[in-house]
């Protein structure tokens, strides 16, 4: 039997935070090295270019996190 009155499954949220980016893998391009760099914290992933090496890494995409259907 199915009821109307059920509450929603609670779901831990996360909260924000200064990511801490650690170097999965790099490689090099004709356009600078391309960097994948994956969050120490949350395990949200992102890729950079880094165009010269006296110069910091730039975000190529936005952060992307893997997202498991069996972990909340």
């Amino acid at each position: 039997m199915t009821s109307l009155n059920t509450l929603p499954i609670p779901h831990p949220t996360r909260t924000a935070h200064e990511h801490a980016w650690l170097v999965e893998s790099r490689h090099p391009t004709s356009e600078g090295v391309v960097v994948y760099v994956r969050c120490g914290d949350c395990a949200t992933r992102r890729v950079d270019l880094q165009s010269h090496p006296q110069v910091p890494p730039t975000a190529l995409s936005r952060e992307a996190r893997h997202v498991d259907p069996l972990m909340p």
